[in-house]
């Protein structure tokens, strides 16, 4: 495995590639990025390279967030890497990727990037956009593989890549959880040892209502307050738990595949997590 810091670099070790698989990320890596690493392996074949890029993006913080204090483990990150069959790790600083300052920004259909996440943190999904693709410009992958544990991102990402007619395919992986339930995340780092205890709270949140949908309930905005008013009064800060069309993340019609979206605060940290119905 290479450790890649430029991007002249990285395209003279792709010059002659084919069938490449890309996953990219902020580091501070955990079982769940692995997964999708191994996955992109799975895509790349026997042959083609599989490159995870590490780099806290910037852009897609606001000035109240964590980009300053974002775990940062790189040399922990590449061992993982390596044992999951990574290829290249791309790892530009913010000098690299960002030479002059990111006058272009890709601003995505607000429909879908200002809605839930984004009507939460605004930006952010802007920031998101902008650094994913200079860094496809940079790899030019055959496939890449996000999560749905990011649901929203997902889905901002897949829309971009249709609209800008981007020569690759998109893969979605699935959200990998602890034996408890909860989604793994590298903020769950940021939870006290009480605070890791009540947080499968949201994932259990989530499947009730997935539960009451399976059961015939059809009263959307009940479901959705139950749930938010269940997190309440545990001491969480909700900021939405809600039933969304998969296909494009606006409001059930009636009769196709939804998927619950929630977002909360616990102490400090704040967490989401979805289930697809």
């Amino acid at each position: 495995m290479k450790v890649v810091p430029t991007i002249a670099e990285l395209r003279k070790e792709l010059a002659k590639a084919r069938n490449t698989a890309f996953v990219p990320t902020m580091g501070n890596l955990h079982e769940g990025h692995l997964s999708l690493v191994r996955r992109a392996r799975e895509l790349a074949g026997p042959k083609g390279p599989v490159v995870t890029s590490i780099f806290v993006n910037r852009l897609q913080f606001a000035p109240h967030e964590d980009f300053d204090t974002y775990p940062r483990t790189f040399e922990r990150d590449c061992e993982l890497l390596r044992s999951a069959g990574c290829d290249i790790v791309f790892a530009p600083n913010e000098a690299e990727l960002y030479p002059e300052p990111q006058g272009y920004k890709v601003q995505p259909p607000s429909e879908l990037a200002d809605i839930l996440e984004g009507h939460f943190r605004p930006g952010f999904f802007t920031g998101v956009c902008t650094v994913v693709l200079k860094l496809f410009n940079c790899v030019q992958p055959a496939s890449a593989v996000f999560g749905k544990k990011d649901y929203q991102q997902l889905m901002v990402i897949r829309r971009m890549v249709a609209q800008l007619a981007l020569p690759l395919h998109i893969e979605a992986g699935e959200t990998t959880r602890a034996d408890d339930g909860l989604a793994l995340s590298s903020r769950n780092g940021y939870l006290s040892e009480a605070e890791r205890a009540e947080a499968v709270q949201l994932s259990r949140a989530l499947a009730d209502v997935k539960r009451a949908l399976h059961n015939g309930e059809r009263d959307i905005a009940a479901l959705e307050k139950r749930a938010m008013n269940t997190l309440s009064v545990r001491g969480w800060k909700p900021d939405y738990v809600v039933v969304r069309r998969q296909v494009d993340l606006q409001p059930p019609q009636g009769g196709e595949p939804l998927v619950v979206l929630a977002a909360a605060k616990l102490g400090t940290t704040r967490l989401i997590d979805n289930v697809e119905v």
